[in-house]
């Protein structure tokens, strides 16, 4: 297995950003606020945002030095404050690696450690088991499945939340 790490992301990974977001095996397990079909003024604008979230919230999962899919964070609010949303995926070349595991470990340590907050949420469809298993490796549990609570590309799926309680 190769060297799995995160970094910020740079403005040279915008052409690999934009090759795995138009990959529709990734952006079907992605919010619609994604764009689809994902265009370079689509990756400037979103690694230009970065510089502007201190500390940092989003990264890329590199893999031997090479970009292989990305890991962040949302920040909560109002009565949420003390949570954040993960978000992860990786691209398809590197799926079924340990990628995505040892990531979200990373990313779940780094968040335990720079932010104030005493719980990760992580949301996904019913189709992903990939990634469900990945949440479960880390020690997250299913909190509750919201029965047919997400539309996407046109079809009611169940929605599986997963959560990690910071331990004091």
């Amino acid at each position: 297995m190769s060297t799995i790490s995160i970094r910020p992301w740079h403005k040279d990974d915008i052409d690999l950003l934009v090759s795995y977001f138009n990959n529709i095996k990734i952006w079907n397990n992605m919010r619609d606020h994604i764009p689809h079909p994902y265009t370079y003024q689509d990756a400037e604008t979103f690694i230009a945002a970065q510089d502007e979230l201190m500390p940092v919230q989003n990264f890329a999962i590199l893999s031997g030095g090479e970009v292989a899919g990305g890991i962040g964070i949302m920040l909560k609010s109002d009565v949420y404050r003390m949570n954040v949303e993960l978000a992860y995926w990786i691209g398809e070349p590197y799926w079924g690696k340990g990628l995505a595991s040892e990531s979200v470990r990373l990313m779940t340590e780094y968040v335990f450690e720079t932010f104030s907050i005493n719980r990760i949420v992580a949301e996904v469809w019913e189709y992903n088991k990939a990634s469900m298993r990945v949440l479960e490796k880390n020690g997250y549990f299913l909190e509750t499945v919201a029965r047919k609570g997400v539309l996407k590309n046109d079809f009611l799926i169940d929605n599986y939340i997963w959560v990690k309680q910071k331990i004091y």
